[in-house]
């Protein structure tokens, strides 16, 4: 029987410091983007600064499990 992943705390607010410094010039952009698409119930944002598509938290933890790919708002306690 496999043991269910753990969401961090802050899971679902904040991501992982070193997948998104704070102090970086794009974090308040990139957060005001992952918090309306949350509120909005979609599962994706668009990057402000490369384009691409990235999960949001409340996604990811709906999902229920880490894929270890190293996404920005990965909401688990082991995210590797």
């Amino acid at each position: 029987m496999e043991i269910p992943e753990r969401i961090r705390a802050d899971g679902i607010e904040v991501p992982l410091e070193e997948r998104l410094r704070s102090g970086s010039d794009f974090h308040a952009a990139v957060m005001r983007r992952h918090e309306a698409a949350v509120r909005g119930r979609r599962p994706t944002y668009r990057d402000p600064v490369s384009g691409y598509t990235v999960f949001t938290a409340r996604f990811l933890a709906d999902r229920g499990y880490c894929c270890r790919s190293g996404c920005r708002h990965c909401p688990y306690e082991n995210a590797s």
